[in-house]
């Protein structure tokens, strides 16, 4: 069984799929690895590294020669893996929406193609969740980028020459990385306050010593969907809470905006008259600039102004603390892969309640139902 490791082609991306912790691991299976010449460079992690761990360092072709699961942080395009074999797996996040013709051509070269980021959120799987250890350290790069934009401190200080206010910051999406963001907040002295559709979030927003914003006066909408994601809301619950967010976001220093619905674009939270409230100096970091954007007027891979207000669309934000998000991601790629590592096969082989779901080809055609008629 010979496993590859990837160096990632996309632009900016500094992550690597696997690090010499999870290289020794995957050898104690009986694996071989194979990682090409300077795939963890980016992530501070040499080649010597590598071979240190056991793994055999070489170019990409000789990588792929023979391999049985290619490793990936992002999706390669297919061209770039010309020596693949016919049926070998590959496992990346694969982005299977927002690059389907990328997904066509792994069907067309015969790879039978894993996408992580469609891993169920089951108890059994929460080790192998790419989205949740990545969007943990986005929350928390997030405030950091938050306060390198802001031209004042974060929390309260007493002094002789008078009172600095705490830094008022409010998250909105309370998922994972809304969660890391308002402990992060916490932690660097802000005031924080917080909203989310699901209203079973109130209590983890209190939980974190947090004020949750919440519209009170629409019953009947909990917003949770499938998975523990939010859905869309009514054109009543969105109205109110497009008033309520108004007259609280005009008072925040820094907004930071997470939410995500899968497979389509990301919901707009606020809008460039929101935007006009806050005052001069406020800025405003919105993750999910890449999905389309939560913030209207954010602009994907810059930091922009609008009516004095900074807001951030800085993009991959993992990938900005590439050491950690290597490290998290390699466990997860081998977490997944180990559970189901058959000694007797020397190969894992995939149950169907997490094999179907995350399977995108196999057998030169795409399988996966969500893709199916898209």
């Amino acid at each position: 069984m010979k496993i590859a490791v990837l160096k990632e082609g996309a632009d900016g991306e500094r992550r690597v799929a696997a690090t010499p912790e999870t290289v020794k691991k995957f050898t104690s299976l009986g694996a071989d690895l194979a990682v090409e010449t300077g795939a963890g460079a980016a992530a501070s992690i040499t080649d010597q590294a590598y071979a240190d761990a056991g793994a055999t360092v070489a170019d990409r072709a000789a990588v792929l020669a023979g391999a049985d699961i290619v490793l990936g942080v992002q999706g390669p395009e297919p061209a770039s893996l010309a020596g693949m074999k016919p049926g070998a797996w590959l496992v990346a996040g694969l982005n299977p929406f927002g690059e389907r013709a990328r997904v066509d051509g792994y069907a067309a070269a015969g790879i039978e193609a894993l996408a992580m980021e469609f891993m169920p959120r089951i108890t059994r799987a929460q080790s192998m969740d790419i989205l949740s250890s990545q969007s943990n350290l986005s929350g928390y790069k997030a405030v950091l980028d938050a306060a390198g934009e802001y031209g004042r401190a974060f929390p309260m200080m007493m002094t002789a020459a008078g009172t600095v206010s705490a830094a008022k910051v409010f998250v909105m999406g309370v998922g994972v990385a809304g969660l890391q963001a308002i402990a992060t907040a916490r932690r660097l002295g802000a005031q924080v306050s917080a909203t989310d559709v699901r209203s079973a979030t109130k209590e983890q927003i209190q939980s974190l010593g947090a004020k949750p914003i919440f519209v009170e006066n629409v019953k009947g909408i909990e917003g949770e969907g499938s998975g523990g994601y939010a859905t869309e809301m009514s054109a009543e619950y969105q109205a109110a809470q497009a008033e309520l967010v108004s007259a609280h976001i005009a008072k925040q220093d820094i907004v930071i905006t997470t939410a995500l619905i899968p497979g389509r674009p990301a919901p707009r939270l606020i809008s460039d008259a929101q935007i006009a409230t806050m005052r001069a100096g406020s800025v405003i970091v919105d993750l999910a600039v890449e999905q389309g954007g939560n913030v209207e007027g954010a602009v994907a891979g810059q930091v922009v102004e609008r009516h004095g207000v900074k807001i951030v669309g800085h993009r991959n934000v993992p990938s900005r603390l590439a050491a950690d998000a290597s490290a998290l991601f390699a466990r997860n790629l081998f977490n997944f892969l180990s559970a189901f590592w058959n000694k007797e096969a020397g190969r894992p082989v995939l149950d169907a309640e997490i094999g179907d779901a995350v399977r995108l080809t196999q057998g030169g055609k795409v399988v996966n139902e969500r893709l199916l008629g898209v």
